[in-house]
């Protein structure tokens, strides 16, 4: 087991958890829910001045243009909010890209708006655990971590960006110029467990809306010259989960369309996830479907548009992947925080960040749980104990003890 050296126990001494817990509280106040332009700009604001007490330079970054499918078939634009990006050492030789989201799954008409302590630990509230609690831990360690004599020679980059619980497609251009030429990554997704459990390799994830046009006609009168587009929907919904299998689930979510009941409609739009696990499974997906669609248009006599595709791929455990879990485990036990591992079934930037070559730990926020649900909470002792770990992390990649 390693140990902490001098310098080490130096390094991570000045942490300070009742301003981080502070930190937390001022921003979970906050509804930032991903449709919330309004709260997500007064987030910004304040973490734009949170990180400016780090030595670069802070800037918001507009979000990508991204459109979706409306009810009617339409591809419509989707307003986001902007992205905090902190740029310290750009010309340093070895550089690190630290990621973290400031948006939640809770509009701001959701019941789910306050803090409350469940007991004298733990802290419950929207995005304590995912992921403002997570932000947090990325400005304590990187304070802390300036405190090495082995940060002049080294940069970083952070993101926080505002868009990371739909699928983060308004800053996936973003996420991919800050990775290019990284040495590692750190994303501050709560950990897998509560106990600290980290996710190891992830499936991936993809989003799609099969638009259906067919021909309208009087239900009663003349429905042979209809073309009915809900039932060839539902018949693409149908043929899709029997795509389903090893490696692969397909979930068919939501039918939109249909009209009054003495017509044949002639439109839907079919709205389906899947997750391939690995790579092959994408590849098996993306094999099928074209012929599955088709197959559906002449049974049916109708045209589908598909709109979509897989905004995460897997991110498998490669060697890569695993020195850089082994690192973090070291240093876990160098601080008395025993680390472990496991495949996870949900997706996060991570996945993108692993797929452009750069090794990247996902899950190095605080330990709590029940997140996406109105009993999410955080462990508030793990803020400091995470900044620690990461300090820690980011000394000894960058040639510390």
């Amino acid at each position: 087991m390693s140990t902490l050296t001098p310098s080490e126990a130096a390094l991570i001494a000045g942490i300070d958890a009742p301003a981080m817990l502070a930190e937390v509280e001022t921003w979970c106040a906050i509804n930032t829910g991903t449709r919330n332009l309004a709260g997500l700009a007064q987030q910004a604001a304040l973490l734009a001045d949170a990180f400016a007490a780090l030595p670069g330079e802070v800037r918001l970054v507009r979000p990508a243009l991204v459109e979706a499918i409306a009810v009617d078939g339409r591809a419509v634009a989707i307003d986001h909010g902007d992205h905090v990006v902190l740029s310290v050492r750009p010309g340093a030789p070895r550089r690190y890209l630290l990621t973290g989201h400031m948006d939640t799954v809770y509009p701001s008409d959701h019941p789910f708006q306050t803090l409350t302590w469940l007991d004298a630990e733990t802290l419950g509230g929207p995005g304590t655990a995912d992921m403002k609690g997570g932000i947090a831990v990325i400005l304590a360690a990187l304070k802390a971590f300036e405190t090495s004599p082995l940060a002049a020679s080294t940069g970083y980059d952070v993101m926080i960006n505002s868009d990371e619980e739909t699928g983060s497609l308004a800053s996936a251009p973003l996420i991919a110029e800050l990775a290019r030429g990284k040495a590692a990554a750190l994303t501050y997704e709560p950990s897998a467990l509560p106990d600290g459990t980290l996710a190891g390799s992830r499936g991936g994830s993809g989003n799609y809306s099969a638009v259906v046009t067919g021909r309208s006609a009087h239900a009663g009168r003349n429905p042979q010259d209809g073309r009915n587009a809900l039932v060839a929907a539902a018949d693409l919904a149908l043929r899709l989960k029997a795509l389903s299998g090893e490696g692969l689930a397909i979930n068919p979510a939501r039918i939109d369309g249909g009209s009054a009941n003495n017509v044949v409609p002639d439109h839907a739009v079919l709205r389906f996830n899947i997750r391939p696990r690995a790579e092959e499974d994408a590849a098996r997906f993306a094999a099928a479907i074209g012929l599955l669609l088709r197959e559906v248009e002449l049974a049916h006599e109708v045209s589908i548009h598909l709109h979509g595709g897989i905004s995460r791929p897997p991110k498998p455990l490669t060697p890569e992947a695993e020195k850089l879990f082994e690192l973090v485990r070291s240093c876990g036990a160098a601080l008395g925080q025993p680390i472990r591992w496991q495949s996870s079934g949900g997706v996060c930037d991570g996945n993108n960040i692993a797929a452009l070559g750069v090794p990247v730990v996902d899950t190095m926020g605080v330990r709590g749980g029940a997140i996406h649900s109105p009993q999410e909470y955080m462990i508030a002792a793990s803020l400091a104990e995470r900044a620690a770990l990461s300090a820690l992390v980011l000394h000894r990649l960058s040639g510390g003890e």
